[in-house]
Formats: structure tokens, sequence, C-alpha cells
């Protein structure tokens, strides 16, 4: 009887060895492909616009199209920093800066308290007052408010003579600019605030109570210390918004005489000769400030330890205001007054009036003084037809890349372990401490010097909001990610799918909401935009801020606001289109 044997598998171990080292080496260098790309796209979208502002502050050239052209290396342009229009400009900045901040915590802090923690009336009314400026730019806001509050010609003074009432009421000075840029600020005191107070943990709060503080002293010694990094998040937030801030600053500092930074920065870019490099020089003392400010505001929030959610749960108490209940209410609508009724009604009043020039307010209702024909020329005319269309195609373009590429980042920076990935969360919120006058313009410098054929196109104006909202854009696609646990996605791995196709099947189904949220906010972004495309725009890419602006700053007012009512017509229909696009399930209910 015989046997057969059946052969073992041999073992290869001879050559299995260089093998698994050269694989190894040829995973690591395909894993770090994406990285590598992803470092090359940032640099080119963020860095290199900022290294251009900083190097030209040192030169005595600036950018010329076909090669960088800078040269001279010299200390002279800093001179323009500490001459007397630079320093008046920052002394004006700071001023506005810090007394914005703390008029628009005062505004957003209050509709906050009363809307997370008490029982006013109409509160879910006024949590849509707090957050409805958002969709009001602020150009907008400035625009209307410098024809109700004219110290000659604006409205508010013009019905007051009508009435026989005192005249007076100016906004064309630092208090104006002021109250514009608070009101149109406030709602993100609003947002920060409303959130710390939503989480607070309540024992601390009834403990001081059953000690026998007051309510007002529990307020002052527990709640709002308690709140202290989001209010301090929020005045820093809202100082660099504020003190960055070109559009309203020129459309109500200029006019009254009062120059910032960001105003005395375009100043001298549209001078004869243009002088870009002491504009540079001045932009990067803007930029020092910013990132100053903000690392004092971190090094005051790690002193102390804020954190009061626990594991248990929270059953917020409700603040009885009592017999103040109702002028909470009305304070609420003095807001909405002021922040978007009287702004709209303004512009409204202005683009029916049957002239530029009014004379009377009652007297063009009384008089027949009211006509459809500018708000009739602006719809049907050819240049504001062709900058909505810019104006839309771009918002959509920039908010869909700009969306993927802050995934495809965040994605890396939060779910991998590949080389150099922590550099590119810093990278994205680099343009953050950037102001966006500084960055517009480096992104001019950007895209003339590089052999790419984009300036003059609407794509380099998608390239600029895709650089300059890429802080926001990586945020909130972060937050998204980290809300959906890897296991999901490692399990159809294991299962035989690809990496890519698990994130496109798995990961990106359940983000559709927060990142259709992002999507909505990047669009909302670029549709307000205006400073970032100053420097960028040709005739045949106007977008409808630049024609807003354009004929401002050429004295046609009711066109001006006629464009502006369609402008916020055109943001309000993109918000409700995508809300509701957004708020849809796969199945379609």
């Amino acid at each position: 009887m015989s046997t057969t044997e059946i052969p073992r598998p041999v073992r290869d171990t001879g050559p299995a060895r260089p093998a698994r080292g050269g694989g190894r080496g040829a995973l690591n260098a395909r894993r770090a492909i994406a990285p590598a790309l992803l470092y090359a796209l940032l640099a080119v979208l963020i860095l290199l616009p900022i290294a251009l502002v900083a190097l030209s502050a040192f030169t005595s050239t600036t950018p010329r199209p076909g090669g960088i052209g800078l040269s001279g290396l010299t200390l002279d342009n800093f001179s323009t920093v500490v001459g007397p229009g630079a320093r008046g400009a920052a002394l004006n900045s700071l001023a506005v800066g810090v007394g914005a901040s703390v008029l628009a915590l005062v505004i957003g802090g209050f509709l906050a308290f009363v809307t997370a923690r008490t029982n006013v009336r109409g509160r879910r009314f006024l949590y849509f007052v707090g957050l409805v400026p958002m969709f009001l730019p602020s150009y907008v806001g400035a625009l209307a408010w410098s024809v109700l509050g004219g110290p000659n010609a604006g409205l508010v003074n013009i019905l007051a003579r009508d009435l026989g009432l005192p005249t007076g009421f100016d906004v064309l000075n630092v208090p104006g600019l002021v109250f514009v840029l608070a009101i149109y600020y406030a709602p993100y005191a609003f947002l920060l605030v409303h959130a710390s107070l939503s989480l607070m943990n309540p024992d601390l709060e009834e403990s001081a109570r059953v000690h026998g503080a007051a309510p007002w002293t529990v307020l002052r010694r527990v709640t709002l210390p308690l709140a202290t990094p989001a209010v301090l998040g929020a005045a820093i937030l809202i100082f660099v918004l504020t003190v960055e801030n070109f559009p309203v600053s020129q459309i109500i500092g200029t006019a009254g005489g009062v120059d910032t930074i960001p105003t005395y920065v375009y100043r001298l870019m549209n001078s004869a000769p243009s002088r870009g490099n002491e504009a540079a020089a001045v932009a990067l003392t803007l930029v020092a400030v910013v990132v100053v400010v903000t690392v004092l505001q971190r090094k005051v929030v790690s002193r102390r330890n804020y954190t009061t959610v626990s594991g248990k749960g929270l059953k917020l108490k409700v603040v009885d205001l009592g017999r103040f209940r109702t002028p909470a209410l009305l304070l609420g609508l003095v807001y909405f007054a002021a922040a978007t009724v009287l702004p709209l009604l303004a512009l409204l009043f202005v683009t029916l009036h049957d002239s530029p020039y009014v004379s009377s307010v009652t007297g063009a209702f009384t008089q027949g003084g009211l006509s459809l024909e500018a708000l009739t020329e602006t719809v049907t005319n050819s240049v504001v037809h062709r900058a909505t269309v810019n104006s839309v195609v771009v918002a959509v373009a920039a908010a869909l890349l700009g969306t993927l590429l802050a995934f495809a980042v965040s994605y890396v920076v939060n779910r991998t372990k590949l080389p150099g990935r922590e550099g590119l969360g810093h990278i994205s919120m680099l343009p953050l401490a950037v102001p966006s006058i500084v960055l517009g313009l480096g992104l001019l410098w950007t895209w003339l010097i590089l052999p790419v054929p984009v300036y003059g196109t609407l794509l380099v104006m998608v390239i600029a909001f895709v650089a300059a909202q890429m802080p926001q854009g990586f945020q909130g696609a972060s937050a998204a990610i980290l809300q959906v646990h890897a296991e999901l996605e490692d399990s159809a791995v294991m299962h035989g799918a690809s990496r890519l196709r698990a994130v496109w099947r798995i990961t990106v189904p359940l983000l559709r909401v927060p990142l259709t949220s992002t999507f909505l906010l990047l669009l909302m972004l670029s549709m307000r935009e205006l400073t970032v495309p100053l420097f960028l725009f040709t005739t045949d890419t106007r977008l409808l801020s630049i024609v807003i602006f354009d004929d401002l700053e050429n004295g046609v007012l009711q066109r001006s606001a006629a464009t502006s009512l369609l402008y916020c017509l055109v943001i309000f229909v993109l918000a409700y289109v995508t809300r509701r696009f957004g708020s849809r399930d796969r199945t379609g209910r």
C-alpha cells in the first residue's frame, strides 16, 4: 500500500524581507502624496499671497506680471507706518474696534441672555432678531445708514424738518461708524454667548441663590464669569472683524473724513502712482495687531478652568423677568428696527423716489413723488444682470470647491496618521489672522506673477474666495467629521471597500446635513464679500457687491440702493433654496 505525500507550502523567507521593506517604502510614499498635494495647494492659495505682501513691505518694487520683480531691500516703507496719516488711521481703528466690540457685546449679550435664560415675551422671535442681520451685508447696512443719518440730506433729518422737530442726527463720524459696525456684528456675540449660556451648569447658580445671593448678584458674580471664554472670544472676534472692515469704514468713515487702516491701505494702492510697498508695510502692521490681540485673548482664557458641563443632564433655570418681560421685547424690537427694518425701508424709499435728491419725506407720499423708474431701470440693466450671474456663479463655485477642499484637509488632519497633517490645519486657519484687504492685495500679486492665465476671469474670484474662507470651511468640516465615529468607515474597509469608496458611501452621506451647513455658510460669505475681490475685478468680472460699491463711489445713489435691494433678495433666495435642499433626506421627503 502506497501513500501519497501531500506537499506542504514552502515559506519563502529569503526574498520576503526585501520585498516587504520595498513595499513599506512604496506605501509610505503613497501615503505622503495626499498631504504633499494639499500642502502645495494651500501654499499657492494662502502662503504665497501673504509672503508677497511681507516681501513687498521690505522692497522698493512690487510684483509684476511674468515674475516676482521684487528688488531693492529697504526699510523706508515703514516710515509711512509712523507718519501722521497712518497714526491717525491707527487711532481711529483702535477707537472703532474697541467701541464697536463693547456695543456689539452689549446688544448680542443681552439678546443671548433673554432668549437663552429668561421668560421674555416673544423669545423665539427675538432669537430670529439676533440672527437676521447676518443676511444683510454690513456695507449694504452702511449704505442705508449713510442715507438715513447724513448730517444734511439724511432721511432722518429731512423727516424731522417735515415734522418740525429738531435736526442734527449724524452718523458720518467715529460714533456713527461704531454704531453701524456694532449692530451688524452683534449677531456674532449673540451666537457665541447664547451657546455658552445654554450649556452652562445651573447648579452653581442655584448654590449661590441658596446662600442668599440676589438674582442680579448671581448674574454678576457667577453667570457672567462662567461665560468669560465666550464673551472674550466674541469680543476678540468682533474687534478683529471691525478693525479690518473696509467697506463700512469707506462708506461711513470716508464721507465724514474718518480714515482707518483698511481705508488708508486702499488709498495708498489707488494713488497715482500706486504706493503698493507702503501699503504692504501698513498692512503688515495691521496683521501684527490682529495676532497680538489674539494671543492676549488666549492667555487670559487659559489662566482659569471654565468647564461646568458635567455628565448629568442639565436643566436650566428660567429667570423670571417680571415687569421687565415687555420692555426686554421692546429693546429687541428697537435693535431689529435699527439693523433691518429702517435700512431696508430707506433703500426702498430712495429707489422709489422720482429724484435722487430728496427734499421732503412726507411730500413724496402726499405729492406723488414716488416712481418705479429707477427700480425698473436697475432690474433691466445689463451690467446688473451680468453682475448677478457672476455673483451667483462665483459664490456657488467657491462654496462647492471650498467645502470639498475643507473636507479633504479636515479628513487628513482628523482621521489619518499621515505625516505633516497638523501643519495643514495651521495653514488653513491662517487667513483668520490676516485682514481681508491684506489677503486681497496678496492674491492680486500672486495671480499676476504666476504663469496661469486666470487673472481677469471669474476663476480668480473663486480662488480668492476659497482662500479667504478656508478657516470657516475647515472649522465646519472638522466639527462634522468629529461627529461620526471612524469605526463605521473602518468596517466598510474591512469588508473589502477601498478607503475612498468607504468615505464616499459611508462618511459623506452621514455628514450631508453638516456639510450642507458648511456649504451654506461659505455661500453666504462669498455673496457678502467685497474687500477680497476689490483688487481683482475687471469690467467683465464685476460682482453685485462691486457694482453697489462703484455706483456709490460715483454718486449713482439710486441705482446703488436698488441694486442693494436686489442683492439682499438674491442672498435670501440662495439661503432658502440651499437650506431646503439640505433639509431633504435621501428619499426626497
